[in-house]
């Protein structure tokens, strides 16, 4: 059915839902010149968006604009912007390496799993508030959890303790993202060295008399030029406790179907 066409509709020439890639030369034919809009192409510029300016800055219009389409044309995939963050958070927690070796002892393997987990998290600034917030139950997130339940089950934990601990592994990776020093998703290079130098100075102004060991650690508590040893030595911890803790449980045999 043919319509008047409303000011913020798609260019003329290009449908609703597609959209004209920014290097297609003047002229070219339609079919080079359009780029049908996917499911998979909004999720990937929603998460450039979220990662650069932070998730209040995503909306479906400021989407629309980013992608040159009008916002009508992302309802077809998201109905709002509820949905187009859980179309995010199935991203994220796709991307978490769930091939885990089961030659591998599984220390190992639960070391690699929440590794995964906190390189998605590094890479992803958004991710760390998204997943916090975000229900659990995407297949993907699902996938997440049963592997390491599995890997915690050969570990010897029964399913109690093994779910205390795949919960712990979880917040153990969004609490190193977001306690990076300096950690900041919208705070720029210059604001967050900024930020640190400040820190850094009230700390080591403290009384030397009451906080002697604060004065000291100063520079290494606010310090971010070695962000891998945030991390390295965290999920070490991690998983070094729940080794001692394993120690009380017998292992239980676990393999996957299929």
């Amino acid at each position: 059915m043919a319509t008047t066409p409303a000011p913020d509709t798609a260019p003329a020439g290009i449908p609703e839902g597609t959209a004209a890639p920014a290097d297609a030369p003047a002229g070219a034919p339609a079919d080079t010149q359009r780029t049908r809009l996917s499911k998979t192409a909004v999720v990937g510029r929603a998460i450039v968006l979220a990662d650069a300016e932070g998730l209040d800055a995503l909306t479906i219009r400021r989407l629309a604009q980013e992608l040159g389409v009008t916002p009508m044309a992302l309802y077809w995939h998201f109905r709002n912007k509820e949905e187009l963050l859980s179309g995010l958070a199935e991203q994220f927690w796709s991307e978490i390496d769930t091939d885990v070796d089961e030659a591998a002892p599984w220390p190992a393997q639960l070391r690699a799993l929440l590794e995964s987990l906190v390189r998605v998290l590094r890479a992803h600034p958004s991710a760390s508030q998204l997943l916090i917030a975000g229900e659990k139950q995407s297949p993907a997130a699902l996938e997440a959890t049963e592997v390491t339940l599995e890997v915690l089950r050969r570990g010897g934990f029964d399913p109690q303790h093994a779910s205390a601990v795949a919960r712990s592994a979880l917040w153990t990776g969004l609490m190193l993202a977001m306690s990076e020093p300096g950690y900041g998703p919208s705070l720029t290079e210059a604001d967050r060295a900024e930020h640190q130098r400040r820190s850094r100075i009230r700390l080591a102004m403290l009384p030397p008399d009451r906080y002697p060991c604060l004065v000291e650690a100063a520079e290494p508590m606010t310090a971010g030029d070695d962000p891998d040893f945030h991390y390295r030595f965290g999920i070490d911890v991690f998983i070094r406790g729940v080794q001692a803790m394993a120690g009380q449980h017998e292992p239980v045999p676990t393999t996957r179907e299929g």
